[in-house]
């Protein structure tokens, strides 16, 4: 999944942005609200989590921009502003959810887990498929009950494409769930991972759609 951090403070920013790398996100991370826009212009994101208080335009007026195109990428307001009436302002703006500072980060990253299982259209934590179960919170994966161990990108690769059974997603949207700005990109990095994940979860759970991508079939 891919998350667009937007906090101008270096240290909070470097701490957030490393955590939510190792917790397998591909993580883009802006300093200011001008930045911010051009990056909600030009990518589309799993999830943004907004900082308030930015340098040349305030974190409220970049959510009500990417309200007013209509967009419902799903928005976590993470500030220091904790008065109730800043609160309710962020979430009339059009944010689902809002996190003071400083927060605990189990917390931060249960949150993300709810709203992307609710942008999803999913209420229950756990996605099963067949044979399949995988848990976003624990990161553990059972194949007829049995453990397998995924690494990090293999994990990235699944994820989306077992919440939403039947979606076609094609390799370039996979790279965008896999990869930030700043890492290299291999060109055949999308198949390799697939081809781990169908050795170790069976062959035909994820479907190749000929000049169109790659699918989990609807149960």
């Amino acid at each position: 999944m891919r998350l667009l951090l937007i906090e101008d403070d270096r240290m909070i920013g470097a701490t957030v942005h490393d955590l939510l790398k190792t917790d397998g996100y591909a993580v883009d991370w802006v300093r200011d609200g001008i930045a911010a826009e051009m990056a909600l212009c030009n990518q589309e994101y799993d999830i943004v989590l907004l900082d308030l208080g930015l340098p040349r335009k305030d974190g409220l007026d970049v959510l009500r921009s990417l309200r007013a195109r209509k967009l419902r990428t799903p928005v976590i307001i993470a500030t220091a502003r904790d008065a109730i009436a800043q609160r309710v302002a962020g979430l009339d703006a059009g944010a689902d959810d809002y996190i003071v500072k400083p927060y605990d980060v189990d917390e931060l990253l249960a949150r993300i887990r709810a709203l992307l299982r609710r942008s999803a259209g999913r209420a229950e934590p756990v996605y099963e498929y067949q044979n399949v179960s995988i848990n976003p919170g624990t990161k553990e994966v059972l194949v007829d009950q049995h453990p397998v161990i995924l690494s990090s990108r293999e994990w990235a690769v699944l994820e989306p494409l077992l919440a939403r059974p039947g979606m076609i997603l094609s390799r370039a949207q996979l790279e965008e769930k896999l990869f930030s700005w700043n890492d290299e990109i291999n060109s055949n990095a999308v198949e390799v991972y697939i081809h781990g994940l169908r050795k170790k979860l069976g062959a035909n759970l994820i479907q190749n759609v000929r000049g169109m991508g790659y699918l989990v079939p609807k149960a």
